[in-house]
C-alpha cells in the first residue's frame, strides 16, 4: 500500500441528580408524545409533554425548540436539498410541508410563544416562572406536521414515510454560549441535542407497518388503526417509519434484536447478516449497544443513509449491494458516534462523521468475508481527497481551504463537506492509529465511548480522552488536521 505522507506543523510530544416533573428524581429530560397520523391528509397531529430539566449553570425565563420540519417550507431560506439534488428530492414534483405549533401550555394556563430564528427555525416559549439550575418545568405543546411529498429525513415517498427531526426538540444549552439555534443545512446533519427519556403513543391506519426507535411495549388494532405504544430511555432524538410495503425479519446478537425493515432488498438475509456482524464487531471494539433493538430500515431517502437512535435509514436507490452493505456498517457505527456518544454535529461534523466512516473501514479490515480490502480502501480515501484538492485549486485559482473544524453553513459545497469530514477524517484517525499503534487506539475508542456515554463530547474533550488513553500529546496533531495545515502528499 502506499502510505500516507503527513506534514504536520506542530510535533507530537510524548507524555506527559436532579428532581424531575414526577416523583422519580431524573437526571435527563422527558418527553412524552401522542402522535396520531393522517394519511388522507398527510398530517401528523400531536402533543408533546416535555419535562424539562434545568441542567445548567444559570436560569432561564424562556425555553427554545428546534422546529426542523420548517426547513420543508417553500419559503425556506436554508432548503433541505441542494440545486444538484432537487430532482432526485423530488421525483414527483415539487412539494412542501411545515410545522404548526397550535399552542403551549403549562397545567391549565397558556403560555406565550413565538416562532422565531433567521428561518422560522425556532420555537421560544416563556416560562410561566424562572426556572433555576437543577429544577424542571412541564410543557404541554400541541403541534401539527404537514408532510411533503419529498425522499428525504421528513416526508412521504413512493414506498415509505419517513418521521425524522419532526417533533419540537429542545435546543442544547452551552455555559458561554447559550441555546444552540443552527437553522437547517443541505450540508451534514444539522443536529445538536441530548439524550432524554421517552414515551410515545403513535396511531395510524392498520394498512401500515412501522419501525422506529426505542422499543415497543404493546399494540393494538381497532376500528382499521394501530396504536403502538413505546418507551426509549436514554435516547438522543426519536424517530419512525411508515410503509406498507414493508417486510421484516430479524435476529438477535447478545441480547440485541435487529429487525430489517425492506420491500425491494433481493438480497434481505445479506443485509441483515452485514447488520448483525457490524453490531458483533463494534460492541467488541468500542464497548456494548446499550439498548435491546436496533431497526434497520430501508426506505425512500436522498442520500445514502441516516441515523436514529435505535433505527437506521438506508437509502433503496444505492447502485449495488455492496455499497448497500456499506450504508448499513457506517449508519450502525453511528449508533455508537452520535447515538450514545454525542456531538456538535454542525460545528464539528468531522467529530462523528469521521470517526464512523473510519469505524466503517476497520470493520471490512476484519471482516474480510466482504471482499473489502482496508488497505485498497484506505488508497482510494487518500487518491480521493488528494484529487479533490487538485481540481478545486485548479477551478479556483487558489489553494482550497481544507480545514474541517468549520460549521456546515461554511462549506461552500457539499463535495467540500465530504471531503473534509467524512475522508480527511479518515486519514486523520487512520495517521493516528498507525502512530499510537492498534492496542493503544482501540483503548482510546473504547475510553471515549465510556467517558461520553449519554453526552455531548465537545472536541476538545475527544482530544482529552484520546491523549490520557493514549498517553500522548495529541492536541497539535488534531490541530493541524483540523486547521488544514497537514498536506497530503
Amino acid at each position: 500500500m502506499k502510505r500516507i505522507i503527513v506534514v504536520i506543523l506542530m510535533m507530537i510530544v510524548l507524555p506527559l441528580t436532579l428532581v424531575g416533573c414526577g416523583q422519580e428524581e431524573v437526571k435527563l429530560s422527558e418527553y412524552t408524545l401522542n402522535l396520531e397520523y393522517d394519511e388522507e391528509g398527510k398530517l401528523l397531529k400531536g402533543v408533546e409533554e416535555v419535562c424539562y430539566v434545568n441542567s445548567s449553570d444559570t436560569s432561564f425565563n424562556n425555553l427554545l425548540f428546534h422546529l426542523y420540519a420548517n426547513a420543508f417550507r417553500e419559503d425556506a431560506k436554508n432548503k433541505p436539498y441542494t440545486v444538484a439534488s432537487q430532482n432526485k428530492a423530488f421525483p414527483n414534483g415539487e412539494s412542501y410541508g411545515d410545522i404548526v405549533i397550535n399552542s403551549v401550555k403549562s397545567g391549565e394556563s397558556e403560555l406565550k410563544f413565538e416562532i422565531v430564528g433567521e428561518d422560522k427555525n425556532i420555537l421560544s416559549v416563556t416560562l410561566p416562572t424562572e426556572l433555576f439550575p437543577e429544577e424542571s418545568v412541564l410543557l404541554q405543546i400541541n403541534f401539527e406536521v404537514k408532510l411533503a411529498n419529498i425522499n428525504h429525513r421528513l416526508g412521504y415517498g413512493d414506498n415509505a414515510i419517513n418521521f425524522g427531526n419532526f417533533y419540537p426538540i429542545a435546543c442544547v444549552y452551552e455555559s458561554g454560549n447559550g441555546f444552540i439555534t443552527d437553522v437547517y443545512s443541505s450540508n451534514g446533519d444539522p443536529f445538536y441535542s441530548d439524550c432524554a427519556n421517552y414515551k410515545v403513543k403513535m396511531s395510524y391506519p392498520d394498512s401500515f407497518v412501522m419501525a422506529s426507535s426505542g422499543e415497543v411495549l404493546s399494540s393494538n388494532s381497532e376500528d382499521g388503526k394501530t396504536t403502538v405504544y413505546i418507551e426509549g430511555n436514554k435516547i438522543r432524538d426519536f424517530c419512525f417509519v411508515l410503509s406498507k410495503n414493508f417486510k421484516m425479519i430479524s435476529r438477535e446478537v447478545k441480547g440485541v434484536k435487529l429487525n430489517y425493515y425492506y420491500y425491494n432488498d433481493t438480497t434481505s438475509e445479506n443485509s441483515l447478516q452485514v447488520a448483525c456482524d457490524s453490531v458483533a464487531f463494534f460492541n467488541e471494539n468500542f464497548g456494548e449497544y446499550p439498548y435491546t433493538t436496533l431497526n434497520i430500515v430501508e426506505t425512500n431517502f436522498l442520500n445514502g443513509g441516516m441515523e436514529y437512535p435505535n433505527l437506521v435509514m438506508i437509502s433503496d436507490t444505492c447502485s449495488s449491494a455492496s455499497e448497500y452493505q456499506y450504508v448499513i456498517v457506517h449508519e450502525i457505527a453511528h449508533q455508537w458516534w452520535y447515538g450514545v456518544v454525542g456531538n456538535n454535529e454542525y460545528s464539528s461534523a468531522w467529530q462523528d462523521e469521521g470517526l464512523t466512516e473510519y469505524s466503517t473501514m476497520l470493520f471490512y479490515k476484519k471482516n474480510t468475508q466482504y471482499n473489502e480490502n482496508f488497505d485498497e480502501l484506505i488508497l482510494n480515501a487518500t487518491s480521493t481527497y488528494k484529487h479533490f484538492v487538485q481540481v478545486y485549486t485548479d477551478i479556483n485559482g487558489k489553494a482550497v481551504d481544507t480545514s474541517m473544524s468549520r460549521r456546515l453553513d461554511e462549506f461552500a459545497t457539499e463535495p467540500e463537506y465530504v471531503h473534509c469530514t467524512y475522508t480527511k477524517g479518515v486519514l486523520m484517525f487512520n495517521t493516528l492509529r498507525e502512530m499510537v499503534g492498534e492496542r493503544k487506539f482501540t483503548k482510546a475508542l473504547r475510553d471515549y465511548y465510556r467517558r461520553y456515554s449519554y453526552k455531548n463530547a465537545s472536541p476538545a474533550e475527544m482530544i482529552a480522552s484520546f491523549e490520557g488513553s493514549t498517553g500522548y500529546e495529541l492536541e497539535s496533531f488534531f490541530n493541524s488536521w483540523l486547521s488544514g495545515a497537514v498536506q497530503i502528499l
